[in-house]
This record gives C-alpha cells, structure tokens and sequence, in this order.
C-alpha cells in the first residue's frame, strides 16, 4: 500500500513537473540563459571560459533549482492533497524524499545530461568535461534534498522565492565549492568528490526527515 502511494506520488508530480507551467521548461531554460551570457559576456578568451567553465556551470545548476523549489509542495498544501498524505500509512518523510528526487531528475539530473554540450561551448576538455559531470550526478542530489527544507520552511508564505533563496543558499555553500574544485585535475579531485558524496549521503539522511517535521509543525 505504500509502495503505491509513493509510485502515485511520483508520477503524478513527475507529470506536473513536465507538463507546462510545471518548471521544468522554466528551470532548463534559465540555465541555459545564463551560461550563453557568460559566453557572450566573456567573448572568444576560451582560456578564461574554461577557467570560469565548471564553476559557471554549477552557479548555473543551482540557481535553475531553485526556480521551481516554491512547486515541491505549495500545490499539494492548496489542494489538500499534503495533508492527506499526512494521514496515510506511509512516513511523511518518504512522502518528501520522492518529491525530492523528481524535483532532482527534472533539475540536476537534467543539467548533468546537457553538461558535454554546455563543456564544448565553454571550451572545456574531457578531463574537465567527465569529472564535471560526476560531481553534478553525486552532488545535485544534495541540492534537491536541502531546497525541499527551504521549500517547508517557507510554505505558509506566498511568493516566497526570495526567502527560500535566502533560506537555502548559505546551505548550498559547501556543494558549490567541492562541486566546482571536483571538475579540477589534480590529488584534490578525488576529496572533492569524496566529500560531494558525504554531503549527499547527509542530506539524504537528514533533509527528508527535517523537512517532514517542518511540514507536520505547519499544518498542526
């Protein structure tokens, strides 16, 4: 029975989240945006394009995340349909998680996808190019799962993208910067990721739980 809740859960919101006026559009949208005016704004110094390369890019990730943090569950809180989830028999906190990873498959997941092509406009090589994209699979996750907190935080408040910006961006910090250092060759490359992957692991651990008792303390 909970098994089915959770797999309703995640296509319905995976539908939502594809369907238009959804996000997904939006956020792919935005990051694209914002690496062409980098392009534009840099010009053809392609030694200083791939300098600025990964670092831009996971800028780039994370703000087109945060577009749609405010549609993880706004809706369901309007509807009703969040607090019937709090009466089923599945864990609040499963309930968050899924959300969680759609939100990370239409975000992170995405961008981690278009990172080769995005890597040929910025003139970065595949050294550069393949540990790019390995620290954005390890370390979006944790974007997702830490935005779902901001996203509880802020759901009795109405347009409240500012403050969910100001919420989560300090807790963003720490995967930035390794994401960014992880892209880099050399001995630190290996930490970096190391460290990606312990981040993921807990928010993975913590976020969905937190975010729960965030939602439970709201709605009581």
């Amino acid at each position: 029975m909970g098994g089915c809740i959770m797999n309703a859960v995640f296509i319905r919101d995976l539908r939502l989240a594809l369907g238009a006026g959804g996000g997904f559009g939006q956020g792919l949208g935005f990051f694209l945006i914002v690496i062409f005016l980098v392009v534009l704004a840099v010009g053809n110094d392609t030694s200083v394009l791939r300098q600025i390369g990964a670092p831009v890019i996971y800028v780039a990730a994370l703000l087109s995340g945060l577009l749609s943090l405010d549609r993880m569950f706004r809706r369901d809180e309007e509807d009703g349909t969040l607090g019937q989830m709090r009466l089923s028999n599945v864990p609040l906190s499963y309930i968050v998680l899924t959300k969680s990873l759609v939100h990370w498959l239409t975000t992170g997941l995405a961008v981690t996808i278009l990172t080769p092509i995005i890597g040929i406009l910025l003139g970065l090589g595949l050294e550069q190019t393949l540990p790019l994209m390995l620290s954005l699979f390890i370390g979006t996750p944790a974007l997702s799962l830490i935005g779902s907190i901001g996203a509880a935080l802020t759901l009795s408040i109405q347009r409240a993208s500012l403050i969910q910006a100001l919420i989560t961006l300090p807790l963003y910090i720490p995967t930035l910067i390794y994401g960014a250092m992880a892209a880099q060759s050399g001995a630190r490359q290996f930490a970096a990721l190391a460290f990606l992957g312990g981040l993921t692991l807990l928010a993975l651990v913590l976020a969905p739980w937190v975010s729960a008792k965030i939602i439970e303390r709201h709605q009581n």
